[in-house]
């Protein structure tokens, strides 16, 4: 990859994570992420196209609005950075073709997700939903054309996963698995919310980490569900522990879940591999 690719890509991830603060913002809250232009939360000014670069503006203007001078919070910048390094991380490892701009689509909104569930403990049907058709026909349409199969497989039980590399990749999972995935990725938490409410009485998992399971599934196979699981499970305890919060507080598990899948989507057959050796 040469230099002025990874420019470019750093670039595009910082652009892209200016946009996703908007959702951020916006969405629970049931506003449109196109109109009106971006504005102070604090006293509602509209913000200049030279105040709204990501990054460079939050470090130019120390933080602070122009207009009244109120503190912008940490996270803008937070998230512009990370979806600049991720963006990295993809061309890096996939390359710059369509492999990276598919991840990078999958990995936005799963960043997305996490930031809302931290603030507002829910997770939007806007973007599981629509995540779960986008996935399952990135999948079909990979494998299909990978493959070179005809439409009629692509829902057949022989038509499984094939890995060819040390990672996942796009045309890894099959119509079959991602619908297997969707099935089983929603189903398992689903179960697991209303066992804990049967034995417990008490709310526990929310509807909106199944299905965001679900859409990790339609994207990358109920293969990837049970290394997902474990990886978001471990770290969610580990973080809880550490915060000093227990088992007695709700801890939203959506981030956890996202992790769990950048996880999987760089180091997929080497996690499924380890825990093939481990217990068989």
């Amino acid at each position: 990859m040469g230099v002025f690719i990874g420019i470019f890509s750093v670039l595009l991830g910082l652009a892209l994570g200016s946009f996703m603060n908007v959702c951020i913002y916006r969405l629970p809250l049931g506003k449109s992420v196109v109109s009106p232009p971006s504005s102070c939360p604090s006293c509602g000014e509209r913000i200049r196209f030279y105040d709204n670069i990501p990054l460079l503006s939050y470090l130019l203007l120390r933080g602070r609005c122009r207009g009244c001078g109120k503190r912008i919070s940490w996270r803008y910048p937070l998230v512009e950075g990370l979806t600049g390094l991720l963006s990295l991380a993809l061309c890096i490892r996939y390359g710059f073709g369509y492999q990276y701009l598919i991840f990078l689509l999958f990995s936005c909104m799963l960043l997305i997700i996490s930031f809302i569930d931290l603030d507002h403990q829910i997770i939007p049907d806007l973007l599981t939903l629509p995540g779960i058709v986008i996935g399952f026909g990135v999948a079909t349409a990979g494998f299909v054309m990978i493959h070179h199969l005809p439409l009629s497989a692509i829902l057949s039980p022989a038509a499984v996963p094939v890995y060819r590399g040390r990672y996942f990749t796009w045309g890894d999972v099959s119509g079959f698995g991602s619908l297997m995935g969707i099935l089983f990725g929603y189903g398992s938490l689903f179960l697991v919310e209303k066992g804990f409410k049967l034995l417990t009485g008490k709310e526990g998992m929310g509807r909106g980490d199944a299905k965001l399971l679900g859409m990790i599934g339609a994207w990358m196979g109920w293969k990837s569900l049970l290394p997902v699981l474990m990886i978001s499970s471990l770290s969610g305890a580990v973080i809880g522990l550490v915060a000093g919060r227990g088992f007695g507080v709700r801890i939203p598990f959506g981030p956890f879940l996202s992790m769990g899948a950048l996880a999987y989507l760089f180091f997929g057959p080497q996690m499924v591999s380890w825990y093939v050796r481990l217990y068989v």
